[in-house]
């Protein structure tokens, strides 16, 4: 009986642990390289509910040097959108920048009655949608108005933020589109157009702020 609830208490110390602030299943924002000081100034922001604005890096807006890699920014980026799916990533170079992707939609990719008609789905750092019998909007104009985003916060702050989104919320995140490079010659680059599709079509985040309603 006492060997029993030692195990229970384990187990419940162990789900205490997984669930903290400081779980391994937690968002967490990647450290500075040693030695730099990093700020995530903010860009123009969109109005809400209009399309994601783009807008062009103001000069002497200087690379983003992080751990894993520097993240040179080549965009600003500010959306107001639906979060049609989440997908979290706990492996891979991408997961030490990026722990999760958000498939969002704006324009028609967020009413209901378009979405009750997508099955929409993510794996492997791609954002899949399909439909039973016909496209409940023209196809081109899903590939316009949603788009996969691998977030990287910029802090701890958007990283919880992070960590309590979910499918359905609407969300409103403004940061930078970048091109990660590791010392290595490893590269991560983000999309800089919103009607592009297939490999290399998801867009690359520096978040600076994210905050859903």
């Amino acid at each position: 009986m006492r060997r029993d609830l030692l195990g229970l208490l384990c187990g419940l110390v162990l789900v205490g642990w997984w669930l903290s602030p400081i779980g391994p299943h937690r968002a967490h924002a990647a450290e500075a390289a040693g030695g730099a000081h990093v700020a995530c100034p903010m860009p123009p922001s969109v109005a809400a509910f209009n399309a994601p604005l783009q807008s062009p890096v103001p000069a002497g807006l200087a690379p983003f040097r992080l751990q894993p890699a520097t993240l040179r920014p080549l965009a600003g980026f500010s959306v107001d959108a639906r979060v049609l799916s989440r997908e979290d990533y706990r492996s891979g170079r991408e997961a030490d920048l990026s722990p999760t992707d958000l498939a969002l939609g704006w324009g028609r990719m967020r009413d209901d009655s378009v979405l009750a008609r997508l099955d929409v789905s993510q794996g492997g750092r791609w954002y899949r949608y399909r439909w039973s019998d016909a496209p409940p909007i023209p196809p081109d104009e899903i590939v316009r108005s949603s788009a996969n985003m691998h977030v990287i916060p910029a802090n701890e702050g958007v990283a919880r933020a992070l960590d309590r989104i979910k499918k359905g919320d609407r969300v409103r995140m403004d940061g930078w589109l970048v091109e990660a490079d590791a010392p290595d010659g490893w590269t991560w680059r983000s999309s800089l157009t919103r009607d592009d599709s297939g490999d290399g079509a998801c867009e690359v985040v520096y978040a600076c702020s994210l905050e859903a309603y």
